[in-house]
């Protein structure tokens, strides 16, 4: 059987697996080069036969865009009425480019609707979302294309309260659980962050939602050579946060 093609060059040589490659040989340690951004745009555009308009990045700072959310958040909590970009012009706008100024990593809890509880419209988030608001290989690649190619000024990885898959790590703690089908390998990622609290005051899920959200932003700015660089440029903020189902707070953690 061949060798699937080469995800840098495109011709069919085997690679190593991601695990047995030596630190700085990931893709999230590869730097994009000016033609590889544009390489990378022009791979995930529409295949539509049009050529694609070139959209201006957010002007928004990493502290601006931020506000941008808290405003947004504390207009979700008191129910203040807000007009979000939405709307065929708003659509006909879009379908040129996109141009939003945050990645999301949140969880795929349907009560945590990232748009909603911000007070955000259409093309203004860049959201990678799964069960635990974890980072493999594919949401690690989504976070880097939103910062490298898009320009997003800023990452947030939104926990939440009552998080069932943080929930389903720690009984695989606590209780050595066993769950049918994947679920057991899906949670796996977030069972350091469970550990690491364990014994600690408080709530002991609340405390692995918070750590696991505060892990996730941490490997973020150091696993990706892309979004390090950037943080080092003062291109960009990760900020991790916990949302609460009850009031609907956003509490961000560590964001000062």
């Amino acid at each position: 059987m061949p060798d699937a093609s080469c995800r840098c060059c495109g011709s069919a040589h085997p690679h190593p697996p991601a695990q047995d490659r030596p630190a700085g040989q990931g893709w999230g340690r590869r730097r994009f080069a000016a033609a590889g951004l544009l390489a990378a745009t022009a791979a995930l555009a529409p295949a539509s036969g049009r050529t694609a308009e070139v959209v201006a990045r957010t002007s928004l700072t990493p502290d601006q865009a931020l506000r941008q959310l808290q405003d947004g958040n504390d207009r979700f909590l008191t129910e203040a009425p807000f007009r979000s970009t939405q709307g065929r012009e708003r659509r006909v706008e879009l379908a040129r480019g996109q141009a939003p100024f945050a990645v999301l990593v949140g969880c795929s809890d349907s009560r945590v609707p990232p748009e909603l509880l911000f007070g955000r419209g259409l093309g203004e988030l860049f959201i990678v979302r799964n069960a635990g608001n974890t980072i493999d290989t594919a949401a690690l690649g989504s976070v880097e294309y939103g910062v490298g190619v898009l320009g997003c000024p800023l990452v947030v990885v939104l926990g939440h309260e009552g998080c069932g898959a943080v929930a389903a790590a720690l009984d695989v703690v606590e209780r050595n659980a066993v769950f049918p089908g994947v679920i057991g390998e899906m949670v796996q990622p977030i069972i350091p962050a469970v550990l690491s609290v364990r014994g600690a005051a408080g709530d002991p899920l609340d405390n692995a939602v918070r750590a696991n959200a505060r892990r996730v932003a941490t490997r973020l700015a150091t696993q990706s050579g892309i979004l390090r660089d950037a943080v080092a440029a003062g291109r960009l903020r990760i900020v991790a946060a916990r949302y609460d189902l009850d009031d609907g707070d956003v509490d961000w953690l560590d964001a000062g």
